[in-house]
This record gives structure tokens, C-alpha cells and sequence, in this order.
């Protein structure tokens, strides 16, 4: 998918299809290439698919945190000259996309969260230091999902390279620590915008407990499970990720 970039400006970015826009928003290990389900399904069902590649190694450190990621996309709508935008964001962008919509709610006609961060989630604990251990880092980025088959080789040397990467794990660490920071379990109870939360019943890096957290704390949000299903539902599941969020975007006329 990265080979369909387009450089526009300072943003590089995926656009598919016409009509109401989808943005998605990817983690912090997460490729653009994880929501290949959701960008092959939904311009057929009539809506403008936009993945921006967030700066996540770009920023300067003292402005590598969630709340500028949340300005970034904001730039990124007004460049694009779009309004009424749905976010869709996994993780890290869950957690973006949260951010951006409590900051800037006339801006989101709606949000759906996969695994996102903003309550708690569980890091990669101590694993750091032994980043140039290539099989610790392939269990690491296994427990991700349910199927470990779905960590492709591919995968695992993209994780393994940023890990190695000294400017990249700096930065990483500190989105990281950024995150768990910022938590948004004042705000979510203010936040009127509809949500929808699709989870992983087996999630290792934010258990279940933290989306019927995120669906008690927020005023609109539906909750949807996904069995046999980790941290990247649209990646394990995509059907079954495309089915549920397709059925909720009718019901809610959006």
C-alpha cells in the first residue's frame, strides 16, 4: 500500500474512493498496509478512505506526544479541506483520535476505537533492553495477536529494526510514556461524539476490561467483541472487523 503514497505538502498519505470521508489512524508500530481490509471494503460502499502517515519519528522530542498528533491531524482535515470527518484509529491512533475529538468535536461526525490506548494499556514491559534479541522481539510482537501466524516474518523485522534503531526506540519510548501520561478517563464522559468500539475478546495489550471501561465512560459508544481476536482486529479479523463496522455506520445513518 505505501507504494500508493501521495506527498502533498509536508503529508504523505492514502486516498481511496469518494464520498463521506474515513480517516484512519495506524499505531505506533502499526504499517498502513494494517487496515488493508478496511481501504479495499469501504469505497465500495461510497466513502473516501485517508490514511495519513502520522510523523511519529518526524516530531521534535518535546513535541513527540499524543496532544501534537491530535494538532497534526487537525492540519491534515483542514489541508484536505474536509469536515464531519469518522476516525478510525488502532492503539496509538485510537488514542489520537479520541485526543483530536475532545479537542476539536465539531471537526468528528463519529469515532471507532480498536484497541486503542487512553485508559491503560500493557507496554512491552521490559523487553526493550534486549532489542537486539531478534526471537524475544518475534515472541513480543506474536502476543500481539491471537493467531501468531499473523506476525509475519515481514512484521517482526519491521518491529525489530525500529527497536534497533537508536533515534527510533528514543522516540518510540517516549510516545509510549506520552500515552499512558495522557489518560483520558476524566474527559470521555464530556465527549458526546458517537463511538464505536470494536475489541479483541483476547487483547493482551488492552485487555477487555479497558474497552467496558471506555463503553461505561463514554455517553454514545457501542461495544462489539471479536473472538479468537488480539490487539488488531481489522488485521486477525477483517471480515468479521468490515461486517461490524459497516452494520454500525448504517444504523447510525452515517
Amino acid at each position: 500500500m505505501e507504494k500508493n503514497l501521495i506527498k502533498e505538502g509536508k503529508f504523505r498519505y492514502i486516498e481511496i474512493g469518494e464520498g463521506t470521508p474515513i480517516i484512519i489512524l495506524h499505531g505506533l508500530m502499526g504499517g498502513l498496509s494494517n487496515f488493508q481490509g478496511v481501504t479495499e471494503y469501504f469505497p465500495k460502499k461510497g466513502y473516501k478512505v485517508l490514511i495519513p502517515e502520522l510523523p511519529i519519528y518526524d516530531m521534535p522530542m518535546l513535541k513527540t506526544n499524543v496532544k501534537q498528533f491530535a494538532k497534526f491531524l487537525a492540519k491534515f482535515i483542514e489541508f484536505k479541506q474536509l469536515d464531519n470527518v469518522i476516525l478510525l484509529g488502532n492503539s496509538l491512533g485510537g488514542h489520537i483520535g479520541l485526543l483530536h475529538t475532545k479537542l476539536y468535536p465539531k471537526m468528528v461526525k463519529a469515532l471507532i476505537i480498536t484497541g486503542s490506548s487512553g485508559l491503560y494499556e500493557s507496554a512491552m514491559g521490559d523487553g526493550y533492553p534486549r532489542r537486539g534479541d531478534y526471537e524475544f522481539i518475534k515472541k513480543k510482537a506474536q502476543d500481539v495477536f491471537y493467531d501468531p501466524e499473523i506476525a509475519t516474518k515481514e512484521i517482526v523485522d519491521e518491529v525489530f529494526a525500529t527497536v534497533n534503531d537508536r533515534k527510533k526506540i528514543i522516540k518510540t519510548l517516549a510516545i509510549a510514556k506520552s500515552a499512558i501520561r495522557h489518560n483520558m478517563a476524566d474527559d470521555l464522559p464530556k465527549m458526546n461524539t458517537p463511538i464505536c468500539i470494536i475489541w479483541g475478546e483476547n487483547d493482551s495489550v488492552t485487555p477487555p476490561d479497558v474497552a467496558n471501561l471506555f463503553h461505561e465512560l463514554l455517553p454514545d459508544s457501542d461495544l462489539y467483541w471479536i473472538e479468537k481476536c488480539g490487539h488488531a482486529p481489522m488485521m486477525e479479523h477483517p471480515d468479521k472487523f468490515n461486517e461490524i463496522l459497516d452494520s454500525w455506520l448504517t444504523k447510525r445513518n452515517f
